[in-house]
């Protein structure tokens, strides 16, 4: 048959980037907790083309994918896209994961467990040099210090969400990054509490209050102690419960 995508262009543009998106696969993951945890994975994977073919073999991005899906991680990421390099005769290869995260949390007071999820990505590029980026998004709670300092009763609070990016030198788990989140925060979320759990939260989360910088600032001091972490984004995302816009603030250190 008629190989259409090797054939020559003759219009002289390099393409940077051609490939697939959101693809969703079965992956396997390293678990802290329990060694390895199945979820799903939405793939984009990209490499470069040369300027004389027409196009890419887009089956062989799927071949890569179906050698790999049983073992996901930082360590094993290189080997991947090296792989894909090869398969697609191409200098610079792209991926990006991201897949739900799933891990068990006991309430504070009562102990009860539930899973609570985070969404995750692993983000990677191989040109010659190899760039990992693991990327963690953790929900928290959030109490407003300037509404606790005005008001006669309470303070507003609502939920925020902590997207923290590193690179790293040795491997750091996701739950390393979940936990130094959590304690940042004015409180952590959970999927199943008791009353004796709400009341525990609620007023620890009211003794800690936390503006979207003030809860940037304390992740950043935590991760600038960490020998392992060569560069970090720190980005916080405050669903305003009283207003009708949302809070954001982002620290970022560090440069490839």
């Amino acid at each position: 048959m008629r190989d259409v995508q090797n054939e020559r262009d003759r219009r002289n543009i390099r393409i940077n980037m051609v490939g697939i998106k959101s693809i969703k696969y079965p992956i396997i993951v390293m678990d802290r907790a329990f060694g390895n945890q199945q979820t799903v994975g939405t793939f984009d994977l990209f490499v470069d083309l040369p300027k004389d073919f027409r196009g890419t073999h887009m089956s062989r991005f799927v071949e890569v994918l179906e050698r790999h899906h049983k073992k996901i991680t930082p360590k094993n990421m290189e080997s991947i896209l090296e792989d894909m390099r090869q398969a697609l005769n191409a200098d610079v290869a792209h991926i990006e994961v991201e897949f739900p995260y799933f891990m068990r949390k006991k309430a504070p007071v009562s102990d009860s467990e539930s899973f609570s999820s985070f969404i995750c990505s692993f983000i990677s590029r191989k040109d010659g040099d190899f760039d990992f980026v693991l990327r963690v998004r953790v929900p928290v709670m959030t109490v407003c210090p300037c509404s606790k300092e005005i008001s006669d009763r309470g303070a507003h609070n609502q939920r925020a969400e902590v997207t923290v990016s590193v690179r790293m030198n040795s491997l750091i788990w996701i739950e390393e990054i979940i936990d130094i989140v959590e304690a940042s925060a004015s409180a952590p979320t959970y999927s199943l509490l008791k009353r004796e759990d709400e009341k525990y939260i609620t007023e620890h989360s009211y003794d800690n209050p936390r503006f979207v910088e003030d809860l940037s600032r304390e992740v950043v001091i935590k991760l600038n102690k960490d020998s392992r972490v060569d560069w970090y984004r720190v980005e916080v995302l405050s669903q305003e419960s009283i207003h009708n816009h949302e809070a954001y603030a982002c620290i970022e250190k560090g440069s490839r």
